[in-house]
């Protein structure tokens, strides 16, 4: 037996989680109000209605509870900005308490209930008196969120080495598991500083291409395998995985001559998988 569920994205984050529709109509691009573990939220719809098997979920279906109306929305952004003023005032705190940790991003629940506190560290944060502190000044329930690095700078925001914004700023999708094995499959440096984005990992672009480089993979020969060309035999030099062009190296004697060829115009023996 299937059940209904519909994607949501909350903001800060590029992963989408799985909710029970509860009989709602949604659509793409509805703000909406649902529960979760630490109390209601409020997000955005990014998958529409469909039907999966319940043994692929990873923890019970809450539900989606109502449409947020424009009001609703407009108001959550006025309590995150006056939010955020908060930060230095929290930092000053958080200094008294000589604790190791960044505070990253102060943000509001939809309805101003609580304040949700993200911070970084490079150790584990006994923060339990700290939360009390914070609570009793703001007079608000408070929760500290550790985070990483990638998270940071989604929040925060900047330009990778490309001169782009971050893909992770851009809400291109969630790429935690970015490995030096993409990047070889691109030909690319394989020096971490040549490859690293502003958190200091891996460049999400290498895990969101490599989808593409993979499949190029699959059809080009590799380097050092004997082809046939209308010019003759030769042997593979390198491979543009993205034109789908092969680079020949033919030898006569001590001539040797490198050219360049479509792969739909070149003959060799595909290896058996």
């Amino acid at each position: 037996m299937q059940i209904e569920v519909v994607g949501i994205k909350f903001k800060n984050s590029n992963h989408i989680y799985s909710f029970s529709p509860n009989g709602l109509n949604l659509k793409q691009g509805d703000y909406v109000i649902v529960e979760t573990e630490k109390g209601n939220d409020i997000g955005v719809v990014i998958k529409e209605k469909e039907k999966i098997d319940p043994t692929s979920l990873s923890s019970p279906l809450k539900n989606v509870l109502k449409i947020a109306t424009e009001d609703m929305v407009k108001q959550a952004e006025i309590y995150d900005k006056e939010a955020d003023k908060l930060t230095p005032s929290i930092k000053k705190i958080v200094k008294d308490f000589n604790l190791d940790m960044k505070i990253v991003k102060v943000e509001a629940s939809y309805d101003n209930s609580r304040y949700i506190i993200n911070f970084t560290s490079e150790n584990r944060v006994d923060f339990r008196d700290l939360v009390k502190k914070l609570a009793e000044t703001l007079k608000k329930r408070v929760e500290l969120r550790q985070i990483g690095s990638r998270d940071e700078v989604r929040m925060l925001g900047g330009f990778g080495p490309c001169g782009k914004i971050c893909c992770c700023v851009q809400n291109m999708g969630e790429f935690d598991h970015v490995s030096m094995k993409m990047a070889k499959n691109q030909n690319l440096s394989l020096n971490p500083q040549s490859i690293s984005g502003l958190c200091g990992k891996l460049m999400c672009c290498i895990a969101y291409e490599n989808s593409t480089y993979q499949e190029a993979i699959k059809v080009m020969p590799k380097v050092g395998t004997n082809v046939v060309t209308k010019d003759g035999n030769g042997v593979v030099v390198f491979n543009d995985l993205l034109q789908r062009e092969v680079d020949v190296k033919f030898v006569n004697g001590e001539d040797i001559e490198v050219k360049t060829y479509p792969l739909a115009d070149i003959k060799f023996k595909r290896e058996e998988k």
